[in-house]
């Protein structure tokens, strides 16, 4: 089933349920948020898949879905950590600015925790200064139920609930100075954006294997293809050994949220990849670009999103039919 959070007057908007070619949706009161729903899950999925089964068989009682009166599906969360599952995009950067890779990359997940009391919008601004070097970051992200603290890899499987793409912003010109001092992302992560509809793993078919999408994820940059990295390759870590890092040391509440990290694939001689006008999948994010530009050409020719640019990323089924949605996002600059 897909679902979607539309703008109601409240902070968490409502629940509607979305029929598969995103045309029309349908509310679900009583259930009337997402996290609502995903806090008694077992219980409610039945009515929401009568509902699903509904807004698939007929337009009676529906209303047209539109992306842009969508707030962000869980417009604020308990929990956001995005971890780095492609190690290719890390290896790349860490490169670039002549620093080793360790081995233990290869084998434990980097994670940070991110901000969740204020997602973005699909369609809502950009806002920054040009001058901290913005960027988007394509990425897949997954939803949880409630997990224990110390949750093996196939109770992290089991609980993973829904389906989601993200755009990651981050500012490339602050992070040096944050992680100098040796404390981690803040500043230079604001707040991150979804697509505007989540599904349940079952929609995506044999595209999921129960750990990893396996299908391009679009990006495009002022209306220009940048990026279609496979989200099923070179993904180090699958989505189960994620959460389960995460949950290590800690439960994990249902509406948790876990990102991939920017997926990237390596190129076909395993080297740097391509951009997609030379013939390549392209990058998830201008750093990679810049990464390439610069191992290639001894510098980084491509600038950080400036006001006026316009991202979009999404993904589409082996039909062509967009699966999540569209983030469709304007840079604007910040207001002060």
């Amino acid at each position: 089933m897909k679902l979607a959070t539309i703008r109601a007057g409240s902070r968490d908007g409502q629940l509607v349920v979305v029929s598969k070619d995103l045309s029309r949706c349908l509310s679900v009161m009583p259930i009337a948020t997402l996290q609502s729903a995903l806090d008694e899950w077992d219980a409610v999925r039945p009515s929401l898949q009568v509902y699903s089964d509904r807004v698939n068989a007929s337009d009676r009682g529906t209303q047209p879905f539109d992306p842009k009166n969508c707030l962000s599906p869980l417009p604020r969360a308990y929990q956001w950590a995005d971890g780095s599952a492609y190690v290719n995009h890390v290896a790349l950067v860490r490169k670039a600015r002549g620093a080793e890779m360790p081995e233990s990359f290869w084998t434990d997940p980097l994670m940070y925790q991110g901000g969740s009391d204020s997602f973005l919008a699909p369609n809502d601004p950009i806002r920054g200064d040009e001058s901290w070097g913005i960027d988007f970051e394509a990425e897949i992200a997954v939803v949880t139920g409630d997990l224990p603290m110390g949750a093996s890899v196939d109770q992290a499987r089991k609980a993973i609930r829904l389906v989601m793409l993200v755009n990651d912003v981050s500012l490339r010109n602050l992070i040096p100075g944050e992680l100098a001092k040796g404390f981690g992302f803040f500043q230079s992560k604001p707040s991150s954006a979804f697509a505007p509809v989540v599904v349940t793993p079952d929609e995506l078919g044999d595209a999921w294997d129960g750990g990893r999408l396996h299908l391009p994820l679009l990006s495009t940059l002022n209306g220009k293809a940048f990026g279609k990295p496979n989200g099923g390759i070179d993904m180090t870590f699958d989505f189960p050994t994620l959460i389960a890092h995460a949950a290590k040391s800690r439960p994990l509440a249902a509406g948790t949220i876990i990102g991939s990290g920017t997926v990237s694939n390596r190129g076909a001689d395993g080297g740097p990849g391509k951009p997609v006008g030379e013939g390549g999948v392209g990058y998830s994010c201008i750093a990679e670009q810049r990464v390439v530009e610069t191992i290639l050409t001894g510098s980084a020719k491509t600038p950080f999103l400036k006001s006026g640019d316009r991202v979009r990323i999404e993904m589409l089924g082996a039909d062509g039919v967009s699966i999540f949605g569209a983030i469709d996002q304007l840079v604007e600059a910040a207001s002060r």
